[in-house]
């Protein structure tokens, strides 16, 4: 999945200060040996000079020079012989590298590096505002234990464990195809259902696959689209507000418990609409009822919200207060 071009000047920046650093380290720690042994600076020049003159001679005849290469290994080897009698790494002159494959450039030929994959999860990780309940809250840690086996909803027809086992395999197919489809669900139930953790756990899924995923709880989505509106800091938020939406996937948190005004329903709509046309997935999670949502808010943004969702209704009792008391993880 490409990043935003933003994120991938952030990663290259990182790239060039890497290598900046490298060179530092390097010039650093050749003082340091040039201290110790006065031979070896003199001995650096002449490996320089004999080098750009061995790349002169093969442009010009397109053959080596035997004589000259002769005079390079010879050099080379008093430089390891000076290295390390002095008691230093036969490398310490080298430039190191964090990715020897790579060389602090991000690529292999044309190809993005490990690292440069790397970092960009990373990156999105530290940008979704979920780098540390990610390890504990994805599908592998998913659990079904604390619902219900023998209680049926009157709802489903099923019992609770059967439903949200169903749920969690929607909520995976929907992960797994988010490349193709990129909808958008909406969760509802009351407190401690699992509406978070399952939201954290298509999160961690994307991220892993290199898509953009950007967390909020609804009172600080409103916050910030705020900071863009008022102004209320001295650099405005523009750079944050279109990220949100642009992201591949929003999760807004707990919809509803925001200060409901005319601006947080005016900027809902906007942000659910515009990420709509342009194709984006979003995710709300909310203890509101379907008619508390259309009570709470107006009908444009619940009809929206009800015509391009998939509303997800969760049941059950509150799991971390079972967790809690139960004394399991």
């Amino acid at each position: 999945m490409p990043l935003k071009n933003s994120q991938f000047e952030q990663l290259m920046r990182e790239y060039s200060r890497r290598q900046l650093d490298n060179l530092h380290d390097q010039r650093r720690r050749a003082e340091e040996v040039y201290a110790g042994i006065p031979e070896m600076k003199e001995l650096e020049d002449s490996l320089i000079t004999l080098s750009a003159e061995r790349t002169r001679r093969r442009i010009e005849t397109g053959v080596p020079d035997p004589e000259l290469e002769q005079q390079i290994r010879m050099l080379r080897a008093r430089r390891l012989l000076l290295l390390e009698n002095a008691g230093f790494p036969a490398d310490y002159l080298e430039v190191h590298y964090r990715c020897p494959d790579c060389r602090d450039t991000g690529y292999i030929g044309n190809e993005k590096c490990h690292c440069f994959r790397q970092a960009a999860i990373d990156l999105l990780y530290s940008q979704s505002n979920l780098q540390d309940v990610l390890a504990s809250e994805n599908f592998n840690t998913l659990s079904l234990d604390f619902y219900p086996k023998d209680q049926t909803h009157p709802r489903t027809g099923q019992t609770i464990y059967d439903y949200m086992k169903q749920v969690a395999d929607r909520c995976r197919a929907y992960a797994y195809s988010f490349g193709r489809e990129k909808g958008s669900l909406l969760f509802t139930g009351t407190t401690g259902v699992g509406k978070t953790f399952l939201s954290n756990c298509i999160a961690k899924e994307l991220i892993d696959r290199c898509y953009s995923v950007v967390y909020l709880t609804a009172t600080e989505l409103f916050d910030l689209f705020s900071r863009d509106a008022f102004r209320y800091d001295e650099v405005a938020d523009d750079e944050i507000s279109q990220y949100i939406l642009e992201s591949d996937l929003l999760i807004i948190d707990d919809l509803g418990t925001e200060l409901s005004n005319s601006f947080t329903n005016s900027k809902l709509f906007y942000c659910i609409n515009e990420r709509l046309l342009r194709h984006r997935g979003t995710i709300i999670s909310t203890n509101l009822s379907l008619k508390e949502l259309a009570d709470a808010y107006t009908e444009r943004v619940t009809s929206r919200i009800l015509s391009a969702y998939q509303v997800i209704p969760l049941f059950g009792n509150d799991i971390r207060l079972a967790r809690k008391f139960s004394g399991k993880p």
